[in-house]
């Protein structure tokens, strides 16, 4: 019988020193990960940062004669825009836009950039009245989620508008160039694509 508990006991001590064995081996493992990758593209507050990228939406335009020589629009385009850059804030968006298009006065227009996480960026247009050719610049003046605090301006130009029957649309843009400016958010390494 002791015998039997001598046998326990030394058990017991093995069972204890293979266990505290496995603790260290597993604790300096640990240590020996490599640290965690900071963010990419993830930029001090007040970093500006450029992009380019293409966009082609589709919608609605309505018109209004006012006069035999003046006639305005309104529309909307919901489409893709792809961005590309180094440091650009993300690479897909879907893009909303609304305006009104007047020969005498030019064309202003409200835009929402949609990421797929739904964070979005929100922008001012202001530009000529829309047809192929217009040079349209825009204003980032905000934006929700992980662009919270962004501002910034871009351009582009319209390389063709087609207007169809019933009052539909289609577009696409040329040489969209940009530049944002990251908020607060962007310190703790949220902004990024």
């Amino acid at each position: 019988m002791m015998e039997r508990t001598a046998s326990m006991a030394r058990g017991s001590r093995l069972s204890l020193a293979t266990r505290w064995a496995a603790c260290a081996v597993l604790t300096w493992v640990a240590g020996c990960e490599r640290p965690a990758a900071p963010v990419p593209n993830a930029a001090a507050t007040g970093e500006w940062r450029t992009f380019e990228g293409s966009w082609s939406a589709t919608g609605t335009r309505q018109f209004v004669d006012l006069g035999p020589d003046r006639r305005v629009s309104t529309f909307r385009l919901t489409g893709s825009l792809l961005l590309s850059g180094e440091k650009r804030l993300g690479v897909g968006f879907r893009a909303q836009v609304m305006g009104l298009s007047d020969p005498r006065t030019g064309m202003v227009g409200r835009c929402v950039w949609t990421d797929e996480r739904g964070d979005q960026i929100y922008s001012e247009l202001k530009g000529d009245a829309v047809g192929s050719g217009t040079r349209i610049e825009g204003t980032i003046v905000g934006g929700s989620g992980r662009y919270t605090g962004v501002t910034g301006d871009y351009t582009f130009r319209w390389q063709s508008v087609v207007d169809s029957e019933n009052d539909e649309v289609s577009g696409r843009v040329v040489d969209l160039k940009g530049r944002v400016r990251t908020g607060l958010v962007a310190q703790a390494g949220k902004v990024n694509p």
